[in-house]
């Protein structure tokens, strides 16, 4: 008998985890049903069981795929989810992560709202620049809303509470139903046209996203954004965005919201007009007692009580004012001239006419003591020639060929001594006035000295 083989709850469960991850049909999947159980974790997940009349499966949405959803999930409401059928190994039970989740029934009108904004958005209607003031102390409000409905109570009442001094024109338009949006669009076109209002509300009171679908058509939206008035939206509750509140100048979150937004608190009003009063009544005491003060002492001072001796004592300070003042002149006139002096002088030694002039003479002095030096050069190198002249004459050989001395060559050569001649030898005789060719007949020995 073969040996039968267990696996853990936990490989098991690993296992069928495994199935459902990559099974396509479970990665991304559409689910429609009730909620129920829903809980709302401190950390922002979500956590409730998805049900029909004949079985149910357990949800999650975390905070970073619910924080975009423009309603609040509770129990009982119908929705579409987008998600991804996953096993929680833990419990071991399947469930489905959410990452999208629709009211259920407006799907379709879902889509058109999510279409719209986006082509809206892209043309700039929402674009904060667009974005008109409201008027903070207006005379006229207008009112676009059904005249039956409790949004038009809630706003006359908060207004006649809060600024009675404005006048409320209602101008009332269907605000539900397949004429609504353009019901609401004409209603805006004829409020611009009576060219009195300061500042226009437009909405209606609670309802469900169906009964507000007027506010999210485009010919409202596009009107809205026309208007010369600044409008207020004021569409349902707090938690219902509609396109016009995107569109509008201002949103509020309830029609008597809107009307807090429109006009002031009047009692607050009198209250900053009393403080103001106050202020003003106190500053205007400081500023009489102030000038009554500045008064007293005018009266008082030495110009009220003696005014012609004051005039004497100024005409004497005036012809003070008046020599010293000529004196000043004079000396100011004197030191501009000795100035202009010094700068004239300044500019003559440094003009290159005068500089020019200058060099020629400088040139010429140079000249003149370069002639005299070239002179004084020039008779002492005359000098020194005439002695050297005298003591080469003293010194040549011709002068003393002059007084009877010969020279003897032999052979082209000077001779000087006995010695260097044989007898019989030709030589040569140079006298001052011509040349011997003599023949040697006999050499004798004897010293010139003796």
């Amino acid at each position: 008998m073969s040996e039968i083989k267990y696996v853990t709850v936990t490989a098991l469960t690993k296992y069928i985890k495994r199935k459902f991850d990559v099974d396509p049909h479970l990665t991304d999947i559409w689910i429609k049903g009730e909620i129920s159980n829903f809980n709302l974790h401190s950390r922002g997940h979500m956590y409730f069981t998805l049900k029909d009349e004949k079985a149910r499966i357990q949800a999650v949405m975390f905070a970073g795929a619910n924080k975009s959803l423009k309603f609040k999930p509770e129990n009982g409401m119908k929705v579409l989810i987008r998600g991804e059928i996953s096993v929680y190994e833990q419990s071991g039970g399947y469930q489905v992560y959410v990452k999208e989740m629709q009211p259920d029934g407006i799907g379709s009108l879902y889509l058109a709202y999510e279409e719209l904004k986006k082509t809206l958005q892209k043309e700039g209607l929402f674009d904060p620049v667009h974005k008109k003031p409201i008027p903070k102390y207006p005379d006229q409000v207008g009112v676009i809303t059904s005249p039956t409905g409790a949004a038009i109570r809630d706003i006359l009442t908060t207004i006649n509470r809060r600024y009675p001094l404005a006048k409320v024109i209602l101008i009332p338009a269907l605000v539900q139903g397949v004429q609504a949006g353009a019901s609401v669009a004409k209603a805006i076109k004829q409020a611009n046209q009576l060219n009195t209002l300061d500042v226009l509300i437009v909405g209606r009171g609670g309802g469900s996203i169906e009964e507000l679908w007027a506010f999210n058509e485009e010919i409202v939206a596009r009107e809205i954004f026309a208007s010369q008035i600044p409008i207020i939206s004021a569409v349902g509750h707090e938690t219902d965005y509609t396109i016009a509140d995107f569109v509008a100048d201002l949103r509020a979150p309830t029609p008597t919201g809107a009307a807090e937004l429109a006009v002031p608190h009047f009692s607050e009003l009198m209250d900053r007009l009393l403080e103001r009063k106050n202020r003003l009544k106190r500053t205007m005491r400081e500023k009489i007692t102030s000038n009554k003060d500045r008064l007293n002492h005018y009266q008082t001072s030495y110009a009220f009580k003696y005014p012609k001796q004051l005039y004497l004592q100024k005409e004497q300070q005036l012809d003070l004012i008046v020599e010293r003042l000529n004196k000043e002149g004079q000396r100011a006139i004197i030191h501009k001239k000795d100035s202009f002096t010094h700068v004239k002088n300044r500019l003559a030694n440094v003009h290159p006419k005068g500089q020019v002039k200058r060099s020629m003479e400088a040139y010429q002095l140079l000249f003149k003591k370069l002639n005299r030096e070239m002179s004084s050069v020039l008779t002492y190198k005359h000098s020194q020639f005439n002695e050297t002249i005298a003591k080469l004459n003293a010194l040549s050989p011709l002068r003393v060929m002059d007084r009877g001395y010969s020279l003897v060559y032999h052979e082209k050569e000077l001779v000087k001594s006995i010695n260097q001649i044989e007898a019989g030898q030709m030589v040569k005789v140079q006298l001052k006035d011509g040349q011997l060719d003599c023949k040697v007949q006999g050499i004798e020995e004897r010293s010139v000295h003796e």
